[in-house]
């Protein structure tokens, strides 16, 4: 297969895997529903955090990717892992 279709694919599945683990997080662990959550972590400066928790989901498809020999699709996750500390940086300096 072509090798930007597989790291777009791997992008793709590491934003799922870390938008799953971020409401996996707050149905877990908050009182509150998950709406509340969200505004609650924005109000706090937590928001950050929360998005950080969220991609611990992002190890399993990348490490998932390794052991099939799906390298490309790994790098993809590997890439949305990197989008997303760049978004937690960008939103901690204009905070």
């Amino acid at each position: 297969m072509n090798n930007r279709k597989e790291i777009v694919i791997g992008f793709i599945v590491g934003i799922i895997a870390n938008t799953f683990g971020t409401l996996l997080y707050v149905l877990m662990f908050s009182d509150l529903g998950i709406v509340a959550t969200f505004n609650a972590a924005v109000a706090q400066g937590h928001i950050g955090s929360l998005l950080a928790l969220g991609a611990i989901l992002n190890l399993v498809a990348f490490f998932g990717f390794l052991r099939i020999k799906r390298d490309q699709r790994a790098k993809g996750v590997m890439l949305a892992t990197l989008v997303t500390a760049l978004i937690i940086l960008a939103y901690k300096v204009m905070a």
